[in-house]
């Protein structure tokens, strides 16, 4: 389905963490109206009287002109020609069991990069299965985006992905402006997959970190995610066109790898240092994707014998009680 650009259409945010607050900071700077479903009511009270979330990114003020908020799902969803779900991804299903209007004939946009928990899929790969979706009328918003960053308006590279060059180039002119530069792609599941794995691949540094190993380490691991990464994508996703080396590939993988803004870096120097699997993500304020990430690339790598020691490690540390230090240990063996 090709979509045209249209100034006046409404945009529905589901979502009300960092990312869902970034994204409809800068839907409304460009004028765009926003059907915004938020369940939390102190969330929902502050936005309606103040234009501010007071749980995540407090100091960005948005146009309450522009915006709707709203708890209740389905008026928000029937207002819109486009949905954009940016939710994390261990709670997407639950965002959207209230969920009766059709979605047929929206177009349905994924700014998660993240896993559907226990479906093992990608968010479009759940979206067209659940809800019987063309894979034409989804796309996805990928790349080195810290939402801390974006919402206050600092120059970041986005990639819209989309097998309708028209659908991808409509979702890139809503978020568009003076610090927001839109790049294109037709690679839906591989920048999906590549943004899944990257937040695996930063609690691998995150660890490093957290044990004391150096910058010079870190280069090499970093380099060795990539390689990782690229083979991954190859096995799983052969794509002729696909360049590994660029934004929504190795830039979202730096980003998240080297950023102190990285939840799942975070997540992996507190393990690094010395905490449990538990207390670290006790500890975490917000969800660290690679948490489920780690799970998903196991399972799939395993059932397609891909050789993936940098994830596998990782899993081992969250989900089998393996030592950090050891495991760590180990892997450096592999490197190269």
């Amino acid at each position: 389905m090709g979509y045209d650009r249209i100034d006046s259409e409404n945009c529905a945010v589901i979502g009300y963490g960092s990312w869902a607050t970034a994204i409809v900071k800068t839907l409304t700077v460009n004028g765009r109206r926003v059907e915004w479903y938020v369940r939390n009511d102190r969330v929902l009270d502050s936005l309606r009287a103040t234009g501010h979330n007071p749980k995540y990114l407090p100091y960005v003020g948005i146009d309450r002109s522009l915006i709707a908020p709203s708890n209740d799902l389905n008026a928000v969803v029937a207002a819109s020609s486009t949905v954009v779900l940016a939710a994390p991804s261990a709670f997407l299903k639950d965002f959207l069991a209230p969920l009766s209007v059709p979605l047929a004939g929206k177009r349905v946009v994924s700014a998660v990069k993240g896993i559907i928990p226990g479906d093992y899929k990608t968010v479009v790969e759940y979206m067209c299965d659940q809800y019987s979706l063309p894979l034409s009328d989804m796309a996805v918003v990928t790349g080195p985006s810290h939402a801390e960053e974006v919402g206050i308006g600092r120059l970041s590279y986005l990639t819209v992905a989309s097998t309708d060059s028209d659908g991808a180039r409509a979702v890139g002119g809503m978020l568009a402006n003076d610090y927001v530069r839109c790049n294109y792609s037709c690679d839906v599941l591989g920048v999906e997959y590549a943004a899944i794995l990257k937040n695996v691949y930063a609690i691998a540094v995150g660890m490093a970190v957290g044990l004391g190993y150096g910058d010079n380490f870190l280069a090499v691991l970093i380099a060795n995610c990539a390689r990782e990464m690229a083979h991954y994508l190859e096995r799983k996703l052969p794509a002729s066109q696909r360049d590994t080396a660029t934004s929504a590939y190795l830039g979202d993988l730096l980003v998240t790898c080297y950023s102190p803004l990285s939840r799942n870096r975070r997540l992996g120097n507190l393990i690094g240092r010395g905490c449990s699997v538990k207390s670290a993500l006790n500890e975490m304020t917000m969800i660290a994707e690679g948490y489920y990430a780690a799970d998903c690339i196991r399972r799939v790598g395993a059932v397609e014998a891909m050789a993936m020691p940098i994830a596998d490690m990782v899993y081992d540390v969250l989900y089998s009680a393996a030592p950090a230090r050891e495991s760590m240990a180990r892997l450096t063996a592999e490197l190269i």
